[in-house]
């Protein structure tokens, strides 16, 4: 992936449900006054070909169009004024940032409504656009000045940053209430702290904007972290699900090709369902949309689906098989797909994967460098953040890493 760079925004964030409402609403509206314009053009041009009603049919085909004119506009106009007015009380009552919540409903409806339409709320600078940061026991870490990372309680030389994927935050990977019963749930972070001393990193970012830019904000942040770690040999691996294993695969590239410090640190990158060579269901959706452009009555609908957001977008062709770049060629590469058949071999079961990514998509096998892959059976895209056979796997795949320094050591 290309390199990109990010520009710091200097003018401060506008209040953010306000506008986001005002939009919403008016680009609806726009949407409903198009669907409606193409409908009635095609009724009033059957009419005009109709002996003796062509005259009539102008004349109330004007009146139409110039009543149907007056009212769009003046719900427009309407709800310019009221969402204008509430977007000046909110920037009032915003003036101090307020606390973040932790975890929860609200949480979880932010990062999916970034997932969704992040590049819009990143590019109109709105408050509800979320700015990546890492975060450890739900505290934002403080990467900026000589100071080291202060919010964590235990700093060790092994370090594990976990990259949730489209429309998810850090809470995904922690299991759910309902699911702590059973024995199959765990909490990976840590597992991985308890077994084998990783202090677990939770990236938050906006996964609606485009994967290439993610991936090279993601590698500018690593590189403060290590910068600002308090152990000078430290050992990094990350691990993401879905659009998180594409974001980190396009960090190790980007960062490779800047030539920066902290991939000299990297040992291991695991992708858990990352769609290599694109999702069928954002295919399916791309090809929807076309078909939506066909007809002027159903152009707007495809206007409509076309403003989901660039990272969704993204998932439609993925970034192919992760190629490693020769300065970054010692990290290790791991692949874990997911089927939701129990035979993963049959070919149905290959084919459907784990219901959102394809197994031949989520282990496809990179061209060079230390690459291996595994799947699972009976086993969803969303359970491969919590399931104890993943953790498992993901074990056997961390603790390797350990065998030649202890076959060092034994010579």
């Amino acid at each position: 992936m290309p390199l990109v760079k990010t520009k710091a925004v200097s003018r401060s964030p506008r209040a953010g449900g306000s506008h986001a409402a005002k939009t919403a609403v008016q680009q609806t509206t726009a949407r409903v006054r198009e669907m409606h314009h193409a409908i009635a053009a095609k009724s009033f041009s059957v009419l005009r070909r109709v002996p003796l009603l062509a005259g009539p049919t102008r004349l109330v085909q004007l009146a139409h169009d110039g009543i149907v004119a007056g009212v769009y506009q003046a719900i427009h106009h309407t709800s310019g004024v009221v969402f204008g007015a509430a977007a000046l009380i909110e920037e009032r009552r915003l003036q101090q940032p307020p606390a973040e919540p932790r975890g929860g409903l609200a949480t979880r409806v932010h990062s999916a409504l970034n997932g969704v339409f992040g590049d819009h709320l990143a590019a109109t600078d709105n408050r509800l656009a979320i700015a990546m940061t890492l975060r450890h026991e739900g505290i934002v870490l403080s990467l900026d000045g000589d100071s080291p990372c202060s919010p964590l309680p235990v700093s060790g030389r092994r370090v594990c940053v976990f990259v949730h994927g489209l429309a998810c935050d850090e809470s995904s990977w922690q299991p759910r209430a309902a699911a702590t019963g059973g024995a199959s749930a765990v909490d990976f972070g840590r597992r991985l702290q308890a077994d084998m001393g990783y202090t677990p990193l939770y990236l938050r970012y906006n996964s609606g904007l485009p994967i290439s830019r993610n991936g090279g904000e993601l590698a500018a942040l690593l590189e403060r972290l290590l910068a600002t770690w308090p152990q000078a040999d430290s050992e990094l691996i990350i691990i993401g699900h879905s659009m998180g294993g594409l974001v980190a695969i396009a960090a190790c590239e980007q960062a490779a090709a800047a030539r920066m410090r902290w991939p000299q640190a990297m040992r291991m990158l695991i992708c858990l369902g990352a769609p290599q060579l694109g999702s069928p269901l954002e295919r399916l959706g791309h090809l929807v949309t076309s078909a939506l452009h066909v007809s002027p009555v159903t152009q707007p609908l495809a206007r409509i689906a076309t403003a989901r957001s660039q990272g969704i977008q993204d998932l439609r062709q993925g970034p192919g098989v992760a190629r490693a770049h020769p300065a970054a060629g010692h990290i290790a590469y791991r692949f874990l797909g997911g089927s939701l058949a129990e035979d993963v071999e049959h070919r149905f079961g290959r084919l459907l994967g784990d219901g959102l990514v394809t197994l031949c998509s989520a282990t496809a096998q990179a061209v060079a460098g230390d690459v291996q892959t595994a799947t699972l059976g009976r086993l969803g895209h969303m359970a491969l953040l919590t399931d104890a056979r993943v953790y498992r796997q993901i074990a056997d795949w961390v603790a390797a890493l350990a065998e030649p320094e202890r076959t060092a050591v034994d010579a």
